[in-house]
């Protein structure tokens, strides 16, 4: 039986993402659930989405959406100059798509338009790319915009009184409906720490890959984890998002 491995924030470097892959041993019968953002970082977005569609083909897939598929869907629609997404990624993600065949910008947007916003398995775990708000759940989540941008769920997750328990009445509403969270979208780097990390019941699987720090994968059963060189070092005449 294969494992059910998470892959965490990606960035365009799919260098990166061949490597952990295969460091993880990745079979066709392992289930692989990506976190979302693929793109905006390092110059190779194109060949990371032509990537994940072979991998679709072989085994048993989920892809989730990410702010930066958000962002780029809305250029490839508008073609609307957007310099904040320009300066965090969005610039070598444009040098890509502007020089792409239309043929094969219409494969990616279909790619982008068939990504899950959120995915729940048999085990009441909950994959989601930033997080929710809503104390209710996520599906009741009123704006879909904040299961990609959320930043607030990890900060609950991380303040937590460890003392809490989920049959306490001040322990957080929105962490009691599913037996595990897993996130990427908030780099635990900007924490001081290099690895997966777990408070409460959620776990952050994005390692930094657009800066300076890793392209992560973790078994959400053994809770074993892989990771790729840092990915800057992959791509040594790029800065990605580590701008000055």
């Amino acid at each position: 039986m294969g494992r059910t491995l998470v892959i965490g924030d990606i960035h365009g470097g799919y260098k990166a993402l061949r490597q952990v892959l295969s460091r993880a041993e990745v079979t066709i019968e392992d289930k692989l659930i990506f976190l979302g953002d693929y793109v905006d970082g390092w110059s190779e977005p194109d060949k990371v989405v032509d990537y994940l569609l072979e991998l679709k083909e072989k085994q048993s897939c989920v892809f989730l959406r990410g702010n930066h598929e958000t962002l780029l869907v809305k250029w490839l629609i508008t073609k609307e100059v957007n310099k904040l997404w320009e300066f965090h990624g969005g610039d070598a993600t444009l040098k890509v798509y502007k020089e792409m065949e239309p043929l094969s910008v219409d494969r990616h947007m279909d790619f982008f338009e068939s990504l899950e916003r959120y995915y729940i398995d048999s085990d009441n775990r909950l994959f989601v790319h930033a997080g929710f708000t809503n104390p209710k759940g996520i599906d009741a989540e009123f704006f879909e915009e904040y299961l990609y941008w959320d930043r607030t769920l990890w900060e609950l997750a991380m303040a937590k009184d460890p003392n809490l328990t989920v049959k306490d009445e001040l322990y957080p509403r929105r962490l009691k409906h599913y037996s595990e969270i897993f996130i990427g979208h908030t780099p635990v780097t900007l924490f001081g720490f290099s690895e997966p990390q777990h408070f409460a019941n959620v776990w952050n699987i994005d390692t930094g890959a657009a800066f300076k720090g890793v392209i992560s994968i973790l078994d959400v059963d053994s809770k074993e984890y892989w990771q790729s060189d840092p990915v800057y070092t992959l791509y040594p005449e790029e800065v990605g998002r580590n701008h000055n």
